[in-house]
């Protein structure tokens, strides 16, 4: 006696009716759910992921699709889901992959904290009357400036001056590589960033030609399987990340399916075509703070000392103390991925299990830094699960410089969010490779889109601030006293070092 197939998790039905069978729903699904059968449609519920590229392709509205009524028994511990996983494992052996962020049910603590408001004894500031000053520098700060004024009445500034970025607003686009998501996707992202006055991450995949009219609007990443990684790639980036960890999948390395694989993704990350791009999970010339520390100098010097250097690391429990010697290397910032960030694939165990929230590690990397006396000497930049204008106010309250966003920018551009990158089918034309379903995504509109919901962002951002008497966003930036807690528990308000409501 075998196991069976499973139940199909999502039930998808036409209205005859409606239905003027036009096979636009066939030509539309990736995952082969609809096929024409003489004179009928038929469909099979269960290769459906929930896309919704079908609902939205359809002229008459005529396909509904609703999530199938559970039919196990009930119990508390073992849900379906903890049911079907074993079953999948028990028939293959093999480790259970998943795409974007966590999915499982846990307290998201942004949502937990509500922003202040002025009123009356201390008023607020209307935006569109009086400057919020939004322009953010990344980059490492001095704790002091020594001036000199010249014979001639000139000051001069003798204190040396890192490279920063300048973004206009605290909002960028984080890293998410060519091979894992389309061409297209990727150069809608490069041209909003422009258009934002922000910067983009390149991801590991390197850089494709493509994206050079925009490439001093890119943070080229530096991983531990260092693809597509020379000297052109380096130099042409306006700063560089070294990616120790991810959000998604802290510990281990990256995986991107010689399925995704084709000629360009190839070329582009130096690595034969169809082969599985497999990043190992340490950097091999990485084992202590001195060697990061030491590939920070090294990338510092083959760019001339011109580009400033991030650290990109997973949140984890230590992530504090890792941060604060990634202060006191040459390294211009980190960026601290949390457990709800994105991935194109990451074993499920991983993406559900490992790490922390980013609420939490922004507040304890801010208060650590704090207390060593050295948070001017590197900039934080907060990732992982940014959904909205108020989750970067908050982010930015509990400590961070700036934001990255990747799932956001993603929906932006028509992501539906069901969670199948892996499988580089996606029927919007993101997370694939296959050239019929990439056109499917116009970088024009895309671009528009992406851009839109940045400056819509920060629109909103300069509200929260003049609503809270705050005219620049450096004065937001670790100022707990603009935020409160409202049913978190006393250990986490410890943690984060926020007050409770009413206090």
């Amino acid at each position: 006696m075998t196991i069976g197939s499973l139940p199909p998790r999502y039930r998808i039905s036409i209205d005859p009716v409606r239905c003027m069978e036009c096979e636009r729903c066939i030509e539309n699904c990736s995952y082969g759910v609809f096929r024409r059968d003489g004179e009928r449609i038929l469909i099979n519920s269960r290769n459906c992921t929930a896309c919704h590229r079908c609902i939205a392709c359809c002229p008459r509205d005529a396909i509904s699709l609703e999530e199938q009524p559970c039919d196990y028994r009930s119990h508390p511990l073992w849900t379906r889901e903890a049911r079907e996983a074993i079953y999948n494992q028990a028939r293959t052996g093999k480790i259970i992959l998943a795409g974007m962020g966590n999915a499982l049910d846990y307290p998201i603590i942004f949502d937990r904290l509500v922003l202040d408001a002025c009123q009356v004894t201390s008023p607020s500031i209307d935006p569109l009357r009086e400057p919020i000053e939004l322009q953010t520098h990344i980059g490492k700060k001095p704790a002091k400036l020594d001036l000199r004024r010249r014979e001639n009445g000139d000051v001069e500034l003798l204190t040396p001056i890192a490279p920063n970025l300048r973004v206009e607003t605290p909002i960028m686009i984080g890293h998410m590589s060519y091979g894992a998501i389309s061409l297209n996707a990727q150069v809608a992202m490069a041209r909003a960033a422009k258009e934002a006055g922000t910067f983009m991450g390149t991801g590991e995949g390197g850089l494709h030609s493509a994206i050079y009219p925009y490439q001093d609007r890119m943070i080229v990443q530096v991983a531990s399987g260092r693809f597509g990684v020379n000297i052109d790639y380096l130099e042409r980036g306006a700063a560089i990340e070294i990616k120790i960890g991810q959000g998604a999948k802290p510990g281990i390395g990256g995986h991107l399916p010689g399925e995704k694989v084709c000629e360009e993704v190839s070329r582009t990350r130096m690595i034969p075509q169809g082969s599985d791009a497999i990043s190992p999970a340490p950097h091999h010339d990485i084992y202590s703070i001195e060697d990061l520390a030491q590939l920070v100098r090294a990338l510092k010097e083959a760019t001339e000392w011109k580009k400033p250097v991030f650290v990109k690391i997973a949140a984890v429990h230590n992530a504090s103390a890792i941060a604060a010697g990634i202060a006191r290397s040459p390294a211009d910032a980190v960026v601290i991925d949390g457990f709800r960030g994105g991935t194109g694939a990451a074993p499920r165990v991983f993406r559900d299990h490992v790490g922390i929230p980013i609420e939490a590690a922004v507040a304890s990397v801010d208060a650590k830094l704090r207390d060593q006396g050295i948070r001017n000497e590197i900039s934080v930049i907060a990732s992982g699960g940014i959904r909205g204008s108020a989750d970067v106010a908050k982010a930015i309250a509990l400590g961070a410089d700036a934001v990255y966003i990747g799932t956001a920018a993603l929906v932006a551009m028509g992501c539906r969010v069901c969670g199948n990158c892996y499988r580089g089918l996606c029927p919007w034309g993101i997370a694939t490779q296959r050239p019929d379903l990439v056109e499917r995504l116009n970088p024009d509109v895309a671009s528009e889109q992406v851009a839109n919901l940045i400056h819509a962002w920060t629109l909103e951002l300069a509200e929260l601030l003049g609503a809270a008497g705050i005219n620049s966003i450096e004065s937001l930036r670790g100022n707990r006293d603009r935020l409160r807690g409202y049913m978190l528990d006393e250990s986490l308000m410890q943690v984060l070092d926020v007050r409770q409501v009413g206090a």
